[in-house]
């Protein structure tokens, strides 16, 4: 199927087989070794990938630590660097079509969303860190003393990263961009089943003018290349994104080691609706909060807290509304809700709707896979009347599931939206601005929306607390965290 998009049209991608990014060059892997990627909306393979072994990461670790000693990347000046980013950006935006195309077969994304959501977003990720390139630095510090005391915010070295498989092309750029505009070397391990659009920003990386050996992509297991990444003494800084399972492991990994980390980890935020919102507004946003991505979003909005008078116009609102969203092929153009990234994802759904049914909750609307093309489909349900501790309710479904609870204070709804081990993202829908802030403020998350939900720009920083995670990802406060800072005190006397 064809997609035409203003003036351009968007058609499914032939892609050959893949290799791994290594100092530069593409190579096979020492085994020889490959990895059959799925498109999730037929179940059908579209091409290969190379698997890499441990032999194959150290080898990209050791190029992007030459790279970064050498100073082809980290001595150039940050407004080299930032011309360097730009040109990054540029290139995003003018291999736009090719990019959607390629995300879209990989991960199953609407190409209706994904130019404006994913491409739009890279392109001002790295534009942004461009700008910051220029600006970061030390500062002088004025201290009692005979002397010129002043700091320095230097590179870390060569900076691991590690991305789930939901945001390919958003959440790697949310870790290479800023690292690059620091000064940093990266060894990239994307997820195993949707690399693609990772080894093609490796193509933009070095067309744009990144030296070879600075920017590395190694495809494989999580289990073999993940682990050889996260153990290898060669490596500075990890910089995770993905599940609070796996994120425990691999922060104990580094803490062993003595590397800084960043965590972002899952989510399980609550959407508060006082009867005093919008309730019409609030609607669209309910429905985006928890359907965007086929629910595959770790700052989503599953969980959705009513004020009692609300509750059941509400539901009954959700009831008739949901149903419509389109459902589909990600290169029909009505598409909105395009398949889960693997079948496995839609047999966890199934399980939580099945554990709801067993307690007798209310199946507002959907409940079922849905049948189209052999893709991973899964109808955007609605489930009503879980107690809080259900597990359907505390545990992430990462899926395009919403459960419906309801309060009847402004205290119940913050003790129940953080009545949860997440602390990634929140939201409340009021008319009312003092309640806006005060509740904001009690609310366990690293982000809160008021009246909308998933406002987000390179310059607002994200990122979890408790079983969330740590640290944080967009704005100056990224950057930071790929740099180490100096001290540097000289005598007067």
């Amino acid at each position: 199927m064809t997609v035409t998009d203003d003036t351009v049209s968007i058609t499914r991608p032939q892609i050959g087989p893949r290799q791994l990014f290594i100092d530069g060059q593409w190579r096979e892997s020492g085994s020889g070794t490959r990895t059959d990627i799925v498109d999730p909306s037929t179940g059908q393979v579209v091409t290969s990938v190379a698997e890499a072994t441990e032999e194959d990461l150290d080898a990209a670790v050791q190029a992007a630590r030459a790279a970064f000693d050498d100073g082809r990347w980290s001595a150039l000046s940050g407004r080299e660097r930032a011309r360097i980013l730009n040109r990054v950006a540029e290139l995003v935006r003018e291999r736009a079509d090719e990019i959607i195309a390629v995300e879209s077969v990989n991960v199953g994304k609407p190409v209706s969303l994904c130019r404006p959501v994913d491409v739009l977003t890279t392109a001002e990720q790295y534009e942004y860190c461009a700008a910051l390139a220029q600006t970061a630095g030390g500062s002088n510090r004025e201290t009692p003393l005979n002397a010129h005391a002043y700091t320095r915010r230097e590179p870390l070295g060569v900076v691991g990263a590690i991305t789930p498989f939901n945001f390919p092309l958003i959440l790697s750029s949310s870790k290479i961009a800023p690292a690059l505009a620091a000064g940093n070397s990266v060894v990239h391990k994307p997820a195993e089943d949707t690399p693609l659009s990772a080894l093609l920003m490796a193509e933009i990386l070095t067309e744009a003018g990144v030296p070879a050996g600075v920017v590395n992509v190694v495809t494989g297991k999580g289990s073999t290349v993940g682990e050889a990444l996260l153990q290898h003494q060669g490596v500075d800084k990890i910089a995770f994104t993905g599940s609070t399972a796996i994120g425990r492991h691999a922060a104990s990994v580094a803490g062993q080691n003595l590397k800084p980390v960043t965590m972002e980890l899952g989510g399980n935020a609550a959407h508060i609706v006082f009867a005093d919102a919008d309730v019409e507004k609030a609607i669209g946003a309910i429905i985006k909060g928890f359907v965007f991505n086929t629910g595959q979003f770790c700052m989503g909005g599953p969980r959705l807290l009513v004020e009692r008078p609300l509750y059941e116009t509400v539901l009954t609102i959700l009831g008739d509304a949901v149903p419509g969203v389109p459902v589909g092929d990600p290169f029909d153009p009505s598409t909105v809700v395009g398949p889960m990234a693997a079948d496995k994802h839609v047999r966890k759904v199934e399980e939580y709707v099945q554990i709801a049914r067993e307690e007798n909750a209310r199946i507002i609307a959907g409940g079922e896979r849905l049948d189209l093309s052999g893709g991973f489909y899964y109808k955007p349900t609605v489930i009503a009347d879980l107690t809080n501790s259900s597990r359907v309710v505390q545990e992430e479904i990462f899926g395009p599931v919403l459960t419906v609870q309801p309060f009847d204070t402004e205290d119940e709804a913050i003790a129940l939206a953080n009545g949860t081990e997440y602390g990634l993202a929140a939201g409340l829908q009021t008319g009312n601005v003092a309640r806006a802030h005060r509740v904001a403020a009690k609310l366990q998350a690293g982000i809160v929306w008021v009246n909308d939900w998933a406002m987000l720009d390179p310059a607002v920083p994200f990122g979890g607390v408790k079983n969330s995670g740590f640290g944080r990802e967009y704005g100056p406060e990224a950057l930071e965290s790929y740099t180490k800072v100096k001290s540097v005190v000289i005598s007067l006397e």
